[in-house]
């Protein structure tokens, strides 16, 4: 599977999809974060999550996996239709970058949805060793083919627009 991995990309740079570098990515994402917790925040107070949290009060798992379910449904409202249209987040149409198949084509929902955004959300939600591999899945960014562990998964690439 690398080899066909490696196959696509270097087709792909020939085809000029240029990937896109490490730091617009951080910041397409960054931005994402924001925009859900902004809108995240209204539920968090109206459910004394705050105030569990100021006075060091543990959340429970259930109110952590409520709270993470709220969250990917907002990220689904917010970007689904961006995603589908475009391969791109709110944040990775600021920052002029895309989600492409290593062949350059747009995902299907099912792509998205399951094989990139399901191993990326889903991993995290494992107890114990779920934030390690997020971490993990992250920092493989560092390669020289700049994907992370879901876009590996996925079959997928972030190219500039």
């Amino acid at each position: 599977m690398e080899e066909k991995d490696h196959s696509a990309l270097q087709e792909n740079v020939e085809n000029k999809l240029i990937l896109a570098s490490r730091w617009r990515r951080l910041w397409a994402s960054t931005l994402d974060a924001i925009i859900i917790a902004i809108v995240a925040m209204p539920a968090i107070y109206f459910t004394d999550g705050f105030n569990n949290i100021s006075n060091a009060t543990s959340l429970s798992i259930a109110y952590t996996l409520l709270l993470s379910i709220f969250s990917i449904v907002i990220f689904i409202v917010l970007n689904g239709k961006l995603l589908i249209n475009k391969g791109q987040t709110i944040g990775k149409k600021a920052l002029g970058v895309k989600i492409v198949t290593l062949t350059g084509e747009r995902l299907s929902v099912k792509e998205h949805l399951l094989k990139r955004y399901g191993t990326y959300f889903l991993t995290g939600q494992i107890p114990i060793i779920g934030p390690p591999l997020s971490i993990i899945n992250v920092l493989i960014i560092f390669g020289k083919k700049r994907r992370c562990a879901h876009d590996y998964f996925a079959g997928t690439m972030v190219v500039n627009c």
